[in-house]
């Protein structure tokens, strides 16, 4: 039974929203990193912004990724101190809340750069491990944050689905399992401990198949991926 990754439904969500998009639209890709959503974008006025901090080992905490490029970022700033003096049809902001000192400020600010009758574009983690530090100051956010927040500043939410529910997490989970062992206790799983994590994740991959659609299952409002957002700013 074959696991969808929470990055390959992620990516393939973004891949259709930006693609939707008028070609010849303006758009801002806030936090960027490495710019892997502007092959998305070539139909667009793509712009990337980024604080361009983090070096691929951060202070060793939690996972890294051993390298990171930022060679293609357009603006090099902190969120807060982008310049104003454009809007743009759309702005983006995929799994970056979570790395901001201050989220509702940083929405606020992403809600000054959008036209009205553009777009703000969201994903971040509902739940996510220590990744990145020490540029990790949250967790993850739940769709109540971006219903109170949105709506707050003058948006209409046109799409809020999961990315998953609370067996793909699990799933998920388990499969780290082995990984984590190791990394923190020096020990390996011995053979039966292997069968068991195997039959339990072959047990959850089951039920989440009957829990619905990826994007709308019926346990992610206990527990999911993350929210992927799509608002509407009023004209």
């Amino acid at each position: 039974m074959r696991r969808v990754r929470n990055l390959e439904f992620r990516e393939k969500w973004l891949k259709t929203r930006l693609g939707n998009l008028p070609a010849g639209q303006s758009l801002l890709d806030i936090g960027a990193g490495e710019c892997a959503n502007k092959p998305f974008c070539a139909h667009l006025d793509y712009i990337s912004q980024d604080i361009a901090q983090y070096d691929g080992k951060g202070d060793g905490s939690g996972l890294h990724t051993g390298v990171w490029d930022f060679s293609q970022i357009d603006i090099v700033c902190d969120l807060y101190d982008i310049p104003e003096d454009r809007q743009f049809d759309a702005v983006l902001c995929t799994e970056v809340l979570e790395h901001v000192v201050d989220p509702v400020r940083a929405v606020d600010k992403l809600a000054r750069l959008v036209k009205p009758g553009g777009q703000i574009i969201i994903t971040a983690p509902f739940t996510s491990m220590t990744h990145f530090a020490p540029y990790h100051y949250c967790t993850g956010f739940s769709r109540f944050f971006y219903e109170t927040h949105l709506n707050r500043l003058g948006f209409t939410i046109a799409e809020l689905s999961s990315n998953g529910g609370f067996f793909d997490m699990l799933d998920q989970e388990l499969g780290r399992a082995r990984k984590v062992r190791r990394s923190y206790s020096g020990w390996l799983l011995d053979p039966v401990s292997l069968i068991l994590l195997f039959l339990a994740r072959m047990n959850v991959r089951l039920l989440a198949t009957l829990d619905g659609p990826r994007e709308n299952r019926r346990s992610a409002d206990l527990q999911t991926f993350g929210w992927h957002v799509r608002a509407v700013r009023k004209q």
